[in-house]
């Protein structure tokens, strides 16, 4: 595909609904490029509700065909795949949508970037891919599914002229994010001083401030539009800095002032818990966390 850049880069973003993937987007269109969405139908706009009227919006009905149509339409110069049914803990019901979000929605985006010659794809992995350090092992059924959408990609960088950057993140924060992640439990039983039931605390966190995940993806998009993209490349968007729970409850405590009505060994270590985290993976070239952990909870705060 031509990049003639008279024109905006033209980007199609799954999963732009979550937390990070509407971060992601609006950081595109602030930088001028023509972005398309892609929502499955029952997905409510609210995050992307602020800037909406500035990307073009494409529901997907769940069929190849609708697939085909939408990256027809995009036109993307890059895919950013963020879509994802994401869960630790999973009922028997929820794994046929997760198999459909993270293996068969995937391959379909694939065929049908190859089918339009949109060749060049970010897709999105996970350090739970990797438990207890190892080369591959899911530490839950979702890392599980991540990893088997990333074997197929496989198949698709050796037959076809598809180019790949996978970024396996770690957990990250932000404001106005509404998922229970770690420091938003912090934070509201902080505000509320409510008590909150904890793990006995001894567990690592590997933990980014959004922003800077945001960076990560702009910096694989330089990596297709400078030419320095192999065939298939994976990454790991890391802190280098993991910090033990406990520890990271004290770092919200100094910072913010206030003490934390933590309970701590109140729940058990869940099954397949990361006392250890995921140190192998290759680092992205030019990319940096530029945000320290007391700046990001600092901005947490005030936001």
């Amino acid at each position: 595909m031509s990049l003639n850049r008279k024109e905006p880069r033209r980007a199609l973003v799954t999963g732009a609904t979550g937390f990070v993937g509407s971060h992601l987007a609006r950081r595109l269109v602030d930088n001028g490029w023509c972005v398309h969405v892609l929502v499955r139908h029952p997905s409510n706009l609210a995050s992307i509700r602020k800037f909406e009227d500035r990307v073009t919006v494409h529901r997907h009905d769940g069929s190849t065909e609708g697939m085909f149509d939408i990256v027809k339409a995009a036109r993307p110069d890059i895919v950013f795949h963020l879509a994802a049914f994401s869960s630790v803990r999973y009922e028997p019901s929820d794994i046929v949508p997760m198999m459909q979000s993270n293996v068969i929605f995937g391959a379909q985006l694939a065929e049908a970037m190859i089918r339009h010659e949109a060749f060049r794809l970010i897709n999105t992995g996970t350090y739970s891919q990797h438990f207890e350090n190892k080369p591959y092992s899911p530490s839950c059924l979702y890392a599980a599914t991540k990893q088997a959408f990333e074997d197929i990609l496989t198949y698709y960088t050796e037959a076809t002229p598809l180019q790949v950057i996978t970024l396996k993140l770690f957990d990250n924060y932000g404001p106005d994010d509404p998922r229970p992640k770690i420091l938003n439990l912090l934070h509201r039983s902080a505000k509320e001083n409510k008590p909150l039931a904890m793990s006995p605390g001894e567990q690592y966190i590997d933990i980014l401030y959004i922003d800077d995940i945001i960076d990560a993806y702009e910096v694989s998009a330089e990596r297709f539009f400078s030419g320095r993209a192999e065939k298939s490349e994976v990454y790991a968007v890391s802190s280098g800095t993991p910090i033990k729970l406990k520890d990271l409850a004290k770092t919200y405590e100094t910072v913010s002032g206030r003490k934390l009505p933590i309970q701590w060994g109140a729940r058990p270590y869940r099954e397949r818990e990361a006392m250890i985290l995921w140190d192998q993976g290759k680092p992205l070239p030019g990319w940096v966390a530029k945000t320290t952990l007391e700046e990001g909870i600092r901005k947490l705060i005030h936001s």
